[in-house]
């Protein structure tokens, strides 16, 4: 059997990826500023771990426009949802061994 601590993904080791991620994992879609507030960073942060995400196809990424004001959304992709599920296995898999 696999050791559980291999398995876990590198991408999801920052708490801010694990933020967006399990939001995304119960909201469909989020614009920036519903992410933001929900994690509780700066602007440039979780742009930087947006950009992470999406460069590994984990979030899609729709801008669009509501009246004049540009509208970023980001929903979870069914890899990134299958990768986040398995990073959270491993973790659970890591807290049995302890007990």
């Amino acid at each position: 059997m696999k050791n559980p601590i291999s398995q876990l993904n590198k991408i999801f080791d920052s708490r801010i990826r694990i933020g967006i991620m399990s939001a995304l994992m119960v909201n469909d879609v989020l614009n920036f500023n519903d992410l933001k507030a929900l994690i509780d960073v700066t602007d440039g942060n979780l742009a930087t771990h947006l950009k992470t995400l999406e460069e590994n196809k984990y979030i899609e990424v729709k801008k669009g426009f509501i009246g004049r004001k540009t509208n970023t959304t980001y929903s979870i992709t069914r890899n990134g949802e299958k990768a986040f599920r398995a990073h959270l296995d491993a973790i659970e898999k890591i807290i049995r061994t302890l007990d």
